[in-house]
């Protein structure tokens, strides 16, 4: 089997979900026997190309190549609300984008349940995220890295979040519950992929040159298990999300997860996460250090049912399936 993969991965869209994603399965897949991966190949030689975006570039790659064109759903219209500017105008233009392809692949329930609606009797198959929990594990020697890159002592407790800067990921829940406790360093990993497209993106500039010396902006990382081993608690304050894969790897690397109440991380995180409605409710979650051992406890275990070896799997299944329809 020869399979393509192709992501628009230029430049500050390389830490994008959808391409971290990508690069994952890529990788595991090319561990299988008997497949052939490629990456972003423009031959007509793949008997399925797997898309993980729909910008200028891949649509231009769907209409030459041959192949069963399969796409991930990683973004959806609801997820682009208090993400991006303009996100009315471009939530338009998504039904017509992905009625061009053979195949829908959705992440998580509420996600399949968002594009079934957008495209009845469109062909869909949910297959969720996966996570190499190889990679994901905790490295007690990077966790020493990070905190001396950045001076955080040994014994302070280190929250962390991993995602874009918009109000959609509920940057401006972190930054209060930064002022509240000042004895705790707050970390924030990624940036701007959109630029200055991003929402509320001067407001947020300017929001993070009043922060106090508790909060530290990493932006992008490159060994993105450093931060993982060198925090305590994982806070995800999202509202919304498709699938929020950075849970995952949280957990796979042991820690504890703080995340808002909402319906994608209930149906896939169910109660092996801690969930919050209010910012109070997560203070208190910050505060209880026996809670947050007792989440910790289990949390590696769960992400077992994630593993990418098996999603991988049922990748291959799906593409056996469309070759031969």
């Amino acid at each position: 089997m020869q399979v393509n993969f192709y992501v628009e991965d230029l430049l500050f869209f390389k830490y994008i979900g959808c391409a971290t994603v990508a690069k994952t399965l890529y990788r595991q897949l090319a561990l299988m026997p008997d497949t052939k991966v490629t990456w972003k190949s423009y031959s007509n030689h793949s008997e399925i190309d797997h898309y993980h975006t729909f910008g200028p570039f891949a649509l231009f790659h769907r209409r030459i190549t041959e192949g069963k064109k399969v796409i991930t759903a990683h973004s959806t219209p609801r997820i682009n609300e208090g993400n991006i500017a303009f996100a009315r105008t471009i939530n338009k233009f998504y039904p017509k984008i992905y009625k061009k392809f053979d195949h829908i692949i959705t992440i998580s329930p509420p996600c399949h349940q968002e594009i079934t609606r957008m495209l009845p009797g469109k062909e869909v198959t949910m297959i969720p995220n996966g996570v190499n929990r190889e990679y994901f594990r905790k490295d007690p020697a990077k966790r020493k890295q990070f905190r001396d890159t950045f001076d955080i002592p040994k014994d302070r407790r280190v929250v962390l979040s991993v995602a874009q800067q918009t109000p959609r990921k509920g940057l401006y829940d972190f930054l209060a519950l930064s002022r509240r406790y000042p004895d705790m360093t707050f970390v924030w990993v990624g940036g701007f992929p959109y630029g200055a497209l991003s929402k509320n993106y001067a407001k947020i500039k300017a929001t993070k040159r009043k922060c106090g010396n508790n909060v530290i902006f990493t932006g992008y990382v490159d060994e993105i298990i450093k931060p993982y081993s060198a925090a305590d608690v994982f806070f995800m304050p999202s509202y919304a999300e498709t699938f929020g894969l950075v849970i995952l790897e949280a957990l796979s690397c042991g820690l504890p997860v703080i995340a808002r109440d909402i319906p994608e991380f209930r149906e896939i995180f169910d109660d092996h996460i801690l969930f919050f409605r209010e910012r109070d409710e997560a203070a208190g979650q910050l505060e209880d250090e026996d809670l947050l051992k007792e989440y910790a406890r289990n949390s590696r275990e769960y992400s077992a049912g994630f593993d990418i070896r098996d999603v991988a799997l049922r990748h291959l299944d799906l593409y056996k399936e469309l070759i031969e329809s």
